[in-house]
């Protein structure tokens, strides 16, 4: 199981209703997208955190390990706003690169950041069957996906832990012959894997629609009206720290 997936199942913040913890992402996200960087996205971003670690109880070790991915892509994409090309020195910092790039960091960095609080608390089993507004078809393919996602990471593993135990990456040879032999292997068992499945919903009934039981979660009005407050807070305290 992935880790953003093993911190969901296992978080605080697994029995709340998935509807009271997207308003509470999402509207901080709203607010990183809409707000000036400094200060709106920087207070959005501290705030998600801040709940992440405080409110979630998720630890900092795994926090860090979820952001350094999406960080490190922030980092490269903003590295071109710090420099000018073709010019005369051919290559010279850019007038207010600095700026627009710290811009670009800390926004987008707000934004990872509320998405990894809905996402690191919130399991996607407990989200897809309540989005009634979805066709059913796309749901059905996106739980099966998902599901045969993690048959197929396991197959992945089994397969290159037996081809490190033949020596399979000795070499640069070896390594390409491996890795080539892993997408093979895997390309393989999905097919298998899909028409075992086919089978087992036809032996089944399948009748055009997957029926899952989805755990009964009530709203909590508090934690609804804690989250509004805060999400008026902020915009507020950004407008008094840019007056």
């Amino acid at each position: 199981m992935l880790l953003i997936d093993e911190t969901a199942h296992a978080g605080r913040w697994r029995s709340r209703h998935p509807g009271e913890k997207a308003f509470l992402a999402l509207g901080l996200l709203l607010l990183a997208v809409v707000l000036p960087p400094w200060p709106g996205a920087v207070l959005t971003g501290a705030a998600a955190l801040a709940l992440l670690l405080g409110g979630a109880r998720v630890p900092w070790r795994t926090t860090l390990r979820l952001l350094a991915l999406p960080l490190g892509f922030v980092i490269v994409g903003a590295l071109p706003l710090l420099v000018t090309v073709g010019g005369d020195p051919w290559l010279a910092l850019a007038p207010g690169g600095p700026a627009r790039a710290a811009a670009l960091v800390g926004r987008s960095l707000a934004a990872v950041s509320c998405l990894i609080l809905f996402a690191a608390t919130t399991p996607l089993a407990d989200t897809l069957p309540r989005l009634r507004w979805v066709p059913p078809a796309v749901l059905e393919i996106t739980l099966l996906v998902y599901r045969m996602l993690f048959l197929l990471l396991d197959s992945l593993t089994a397969v290159r832990e037996a081809q490190s135990l033949r020596m399979g990456f000795r070499t640069r040879r070896t390594t390409f012959r491996s890795l080539a032999g892993q997408g093979g292997a895997v390309f393989v068992r999905a097919f298998e894997r899909a028409r075992r499945l086919e089978a087992g919903l036809a032996s089944r009934g399948y009748d055009g629609s997957l029926r899952v039981r989805v755990p009964t979660r009530t709203v909590s009005p508090a934690f609804v009206a804690a989250s509004a407050v805060l999400l008026v807070a902020v915009p507020v305290l950004a407008l008094v720290i840019a007056a």
